[in-house]
C-alpha cells in the first residue's frame, strides 16, 4: 500500500452549532448518517461529535479532489469508530465511484478536537500497481 493523497480540514464548533439551532433536524439528516447521529446524541458534547464527523468529510473529499459537488452527498462518507475507538471510513455512492476510479483501497483518518476546534487529517491508500494521480 501507497499513501497516494491527503487532506486536512478545520471546523470551528460554533460554526456547526450554529447551523444545527438554525436548521436542526434538515442540517442533520443532509450531512449525517443515522449511525453518526447515533454516536453524536450519546455524548454529552454532541457539537464536538459532528464538527469532528465533519472535518472528516471535508477532509476526504479534498483527498479525492472534488470538494462538494455534482452528484455527491455528504452521506457519501460515513466515519464511524471501531469497537477500539478508531474512526474508519466507509464510503458510498459517488465518493465510492470516485475513489474507486482513482485506485483508492483504504481512507485513514484521524481526528482530534481542542476547546473550540475539530480537525481531521485523511490519507488514501492505493496498491502500488493500481494506482493513478489525485
Amino acid at each position: 500500500m501507497e499513501i497516494i493523497a491527503h487532506g486536512i480540514d478545520l471546523v470551528d464548533f460554533p460554526r456547526i452549532e450554529e447551523m444545527i439551532e438554525r436548521h436542526g433536524d434538515r442540517f442533520l439528516n443532509r450531512v449525517f448518517t443515522n449511525a453518526e447521529r447515533e454516536y453524536a446524541c450519546a455524548h454529552r458534547n454532541s457539537v464536538e461529535k459532528y464538527a469532528g464527523r465533519f472535518a472528516a468529510k471535508e477532509a476526504i473529499l479534498k483527498l479525492v479532489g472534488t470538494g462538494w459537488r455534482g452528484k455527491i452527498a455528504w452521506t457519501d462518507v460515513e466515519v464511524l469508530n471501531n469497537p477500539a475507538g478508531r474512526p474508519e471510513v466507509r464510503l458510498s455512492g459517488e465518493v465510492k465511484e470516485i475513489a474507486d476510479n482513482l485506485g483508492i483501497k483504504q481512507i485513514g483518518i484521524s481526528i482530534t478536537h481542542t476547546a473550540s476546534f475539530a480537525i481531521a487529517s485523511a490519507v488514501a491508500l492505493a496498491q502500488s500497481d493500481e494506482k493513478k494521480r489525485v
